[in-house]
């Protein structure tokens, strides 16, 4: 079961209360105040694991609580400190409190480890309270309380590139052919219903070099506002460093126009509100194997418009599968380094007549009819 969502509520330990004690020892009269401080209460701890990767052990088991310290002793003897709790989350967990939407902390490598609730102090015991007017105290102080907090875990995967499309364009397919990913492949719409990630490996050793492909499910016109499975999913490719817009220019989707199908996907993009549709991308025609010739041609043309690199392949047949895989990895590689711009289509500018441009430079300003009347009716 994928869970990329969930909220627990956490409760650090309390500290231990000091203890209030007097020395009685054999031929020591008057041994003074001897209670011992309080232990301190565990603190409740978030730590990153690669060995985890959705936050389904967090839906059933939804509250955490830490140790309580011991509480002081005679003989100035302390508390022992509660235990820690430590919890493991997915690397790419986002850490949110939920009462004031704050963000505690994003998990972006393995093995970070952060106190979200601290432990509460121990308590005084009262020998701490003893002046040279006050060889006696009773004073002493009870444990304080551990912090208390209701906090939501978002999972966003950890990916290179990013699959996008329309359902059955061959995502799934694509995957398993260039990685070791295994996801469930049909010839139905939304076979996919969670993503899925591969590692794909590029070269030979020892100069190999690796990226992570995430097969996010499909989307379609309206998945903004709920329609099919939504939106929800498009937060696993916000890190992700380049999108891979996959089109099915067969004539089995039933859809007639890929021109459309493109400006569809893109509009969703942009709906989800976190820059997606500025991210580096490369066009996809995917079923070559049973394409249509004149959609091919419309989307090599809308793909030199935009300036966008376009590869034709076939995941069944293997056409284009290593040429795309190889380029993907190169963009990666470039992006990692620094040494990619997006480059964007130039912006067309209205053209300004030469009339009017002399009546801007000669500070001529446009008035109505009516307005003047009026000025001629004044005079």
């Amino acid at each position: 079961m994928f869970i990329d969502e969930a909220i627990i509520r956490i409760k650090a330990g309390d500290g231990g209360n000091g203890c209030m004690a007097f020395r009685r020892e054999k031929f020591v009269p008057r041994g003074g105040p001897s209670g011992g401080d309080g232990g301190r209460g565990g603190d409740i701890i978030l730590e990153s694991s690669e060995r985890h990767n959705t936050l389904v052990h967090f839906r059933f088991n939804p509250e955490y609580k830490g140790e309580r310290g011991r509480h002081g002793e005679g003989s100035n003897c302390t508390g022992r400190d509660g235990e820690s709790v430590v919890l493991k989350v997915p690397v790419g967990t986002i850490v949110y409190d939920k009462e004031t939407g704050e963000r505690v902390h994003d998990f972006s490598q393995p093995d970070e480890r952060v106190v979200v609730a601290h432990g509460g102090r121990g308590g005084r015991g009262n020998q701490h309270f003893a002046t040279s007017t006050h060889q006696a105290p009773r004073e002493h102080e009870q444990g304080f309380p551990g912090e208390e907090k209701v906090l939501r875990l978002e999972l966003k995967l950890l990916a290179d590139v990013g699959l996008v499309g329309y359902p059955n364009v061959g995502k799934s397919t694509l995957v398993s052919r260039i990685s070791a990913a295994k996801p469930k492949i049909a010839d139905y719409p939304f076979t996919t219903l969670q993503p899925n990630l591969g590692v794909v490996s590029i070269g030979e050793m020892p100069h190999e070099d690796s990226y992570v492909v995430a097969d996010i499910p499909g989307l379609i016109e309206g998945a903004h506002t709920g329609t099919g499975l939504g939106i929800q999913f498009l937060r696993h490719i916000e890190r992700t460093r380049v999108l891979a817009h996959m089109i099915d220019v067969s004539d089995a989707s039933g859809r007639p126009d890929p021109i459309a199908d493109f400006k569809v996907i893109m509009d969703e993009l942009k709906s989800f509100g976190a820059g997606l549709e500025k991210k580096p991308m490369i066009i996809v025609a995917s079923k070559m194997d049973v394409a249509n010739p004149e959609k091919v041609a419309k989307l090599r043309k809308h793909a030199k418009k935009l300036k966008l690199e376009l590869y034709e392949i076939s995941a069944v047949t293997g056409q284009g599968v290593s040429e795309l895989k190889y380029a993907l990895g190169k963009r990666v590689k470039e992006i990692r380094a620094g040494a990619y711009a997006q480059e964007h289509p130039p912006i067309r500018k209205k053209a300004v007549s030469s009339r009017k441009a002399k009546k801007k430079a000669e500070g001529v300003k446009r008035i109505s009819k009516q307005a003047a009347f009026r000025k001629r009716q004044s005079r």
